[in-house]
């Protein structure tokens, strides 16, 4: 059985607490024509790098019934950085367009078969998974992006289209996971398609 999500799965459900204050569960974005959940963290080069272009997407496609959620799935004894705490004040440091949640026992992470930080994960108006990977080949320099596969996706599913590519490897740094090494992966969680990158 694959570790990762397959296209046409459903969402998972989740219930988390946000740096709003707030618990998030899926259902708060039942109205939504799509939904993208990524996994991403305080701490990584490759999250850093892609902040403002989460922003920027959150901004974009918000007015055409697209919600965004980042979820922070990484252990924290040995990255204290992403600790619930820090994620608020990240959160409104950074001015985050999009919901920021805690997944504190890594639950969620494991429900969506989350690879990396960021990893994105885009659903339809019926919560069926129709994109996951990057957002672009170069999470950490915008400027160096050739592609833009997360804003495609999106434009392909409110337009009721076929996705033109529906996989892609996420890249960035590995979630980091209770109890194991910072690079650990599990065993089944191979690459999403055969090429790196």
């Amino acid at each position: 059985m694959a570790f990762t999500l397959q296209i046409g799965d459903r969402a998972p459900d989740f219930s988390l607490p946000a740096t709003d204050g707030k618990t998030c569960a899926l259902a708060d974005f039942a109205g939504s024509a799509a939904l993208v959940v990524v996994f991403s963290c305080n701490h990584c080069p490759y999250v850093i790098g892609s902040e403002d272009r989460m922003n920027a997407f959150a901004a974009d496609y918000a007015p055409r019934g697209v919600a965004m959620i980042a979820i922070n799935s990484n252990e924290t004894e040995n990255h204290p950085d992403d600790s619930f705490e820090h994620m608020v004040t990240r959160a409104a440091q950074r001015k985050f367009r999009f919901v920021y949640a805690r997944d504190g026992d890594q639950s969620v992470a494991l429900a969506y078969g989350a690879l990396r930080t960021p990893h994105y994960f885009l659903f339809d108006a019926d919560r069926r998974l129709r994109y996951t990977g990057r957002m672009d080949d170069d999470p950490r320099t915008a400027a160096n992006a050739r592609t833009r596969e997360l804003r495609d996706a999106a434009d392909a599913v409110l337009a009721g289209s076929a996705v033109p590519v529906e996989l892609t490897n996420p890249i960035g740094c590995n979630v980091k996971w209770a109890g194991r090494d910072a690079h650990w992966m599990p065993p089944e969680a191979c690459d999403l398609v055969g090429v790196s990158g």
